[in-house]
């Protein structure tokens, strides 16, 4: 089995984490992951506060494994789920889209684990300074929000600046990806994308068939224009919308308005003018199966990869 320090951190068998995916992260697919033993987290984007309360309740319900909530630190309701998960209990917690500052004090006084998603080096040691458990370092080819860097070039130079554990992500959804993560310096991987595919993840059909179907020049970036480029499957409504930045007589608050409640729009109704987040790696995900096989394919697989390393490579 992978040894690593994170799973003593986090009280997990595997050091694999799955993502905390927008509309799509709850309680049916975090405890499915959990139960697998990996970590499953619940999104805190979806239908608003008490709705995140809700679907902590069902997950422990369904699961009596470590579990966590991922926060948009720029969303409207941060505020009130930074205290609902000490309310709750929640003793791992995972951010993005901003600074953890304002309530790490909480937290650490709850005794709960943050891990900050970062994009860069500079990010990376704040958090770090700030009392973070861990970070993730989520390189651009990851689907929904990205940054600048990749995987192969940002996760190694994170886990050389920082003493806390690191966290790949992005582009990871085989065996292979995931070996060459722990050979880059993680102490686990994040995966997003191939969870999409897991029986228990509750999106639309639609968007598990648009996963399968896909190919390695499937997606596309866009609202870089914006400010906040976001990687998802090439549709009707992400090549419109790549179209409308394109164009300077489109008004920045025009393309917003087209792109509200795209996301929700593809994960609830599959709706072929919503917006399909999702990786690079969407062209490695071949199967809808149990999040468990996903779970111990990605490891297991790994395990496997890394043993054969030595006397395949090496005389």
């Amino acid at each position: 089995m992978i040894k690593s320090r994170i799973c003593g951190i986090l009280g997990i068998r595997y050091p694999v984490i799955q993502g905390g995916m927008a509309w799509i992260a709850d309680a049916s697919l975090a405890s499915a992951v959990s139960n697998a033993g990996g970590l499953g987290l619940i999104s805190s984007v979806n239908a608003g506060t008490e709705a995140v309360r809700d679907e902590i309740r069902k997950c422990k319900e369904l699961t009596d494994k470590p579990f966590g909530v991922n926060i948009m630190l720029q969303a409207p309701n941060a505020g009130e789920i930074a205290r609902l998960v000490v309310e709750e209990g929640v003793k791992i917690v995972t951010t993005g889209a901003g600074s953890p500052a304002p309530y790490m004090e909480m937290w650490k006084e709850a005794g709960i684990k943050v891990i900050p998603v970062i994009a860069s080096v500079a990010l990376a040691l704040k958090v770090q300074a700030l009392g973070a458990t861990a970070v993730i370092a989520e390189g651009a080819e990851s689907g929904g929000h990205v940054g600048e860097l990749h995987t192969m070039t940002l996760l190694p130079q994170v886990a050389d600046a920082v003493d806390i554990p690191v966290i790949g992500a992005g582009g990871i959804a085989d065996p292979r990806e995931a070996a060459a993560a722990f050979i880059l310096g993680a102490d686990a991987v994040q995966v997003g994308t191939r969870f999409l595919a897991a029986e228990e993840c509750s999106v639309h059909m639609n968007y598990k068939e648009r996963i399968i179907k896909a190919t390695d020049i499937s997606t596309i970036v866009t609202g870089k224009t914006l400010g906040h480029p976001v990687r998802s499957l090439k549709t009707p409504f992400s090549m419109t919308f790549a179209k409308m930045e394109a164009n300077p007589e489109v008004t920045s608050e025009e393309i917003l308005s087209f792109g509200t409640g795209a996301l929700r729009k593809a994960v609830k109704e599959g709706d072929p003018d919503g917006s399909y987040m999702a990786g690079e790696s969407s062209g490695l995900v071949k199967r809808i199966e149990p999040a468990r096989a996903i779970v111990e394919d990605l490891m297991l697989g790994a395990e496997k990869i890394l043993r054969e390393a030595s006397s395949k490579y090496l005389e």
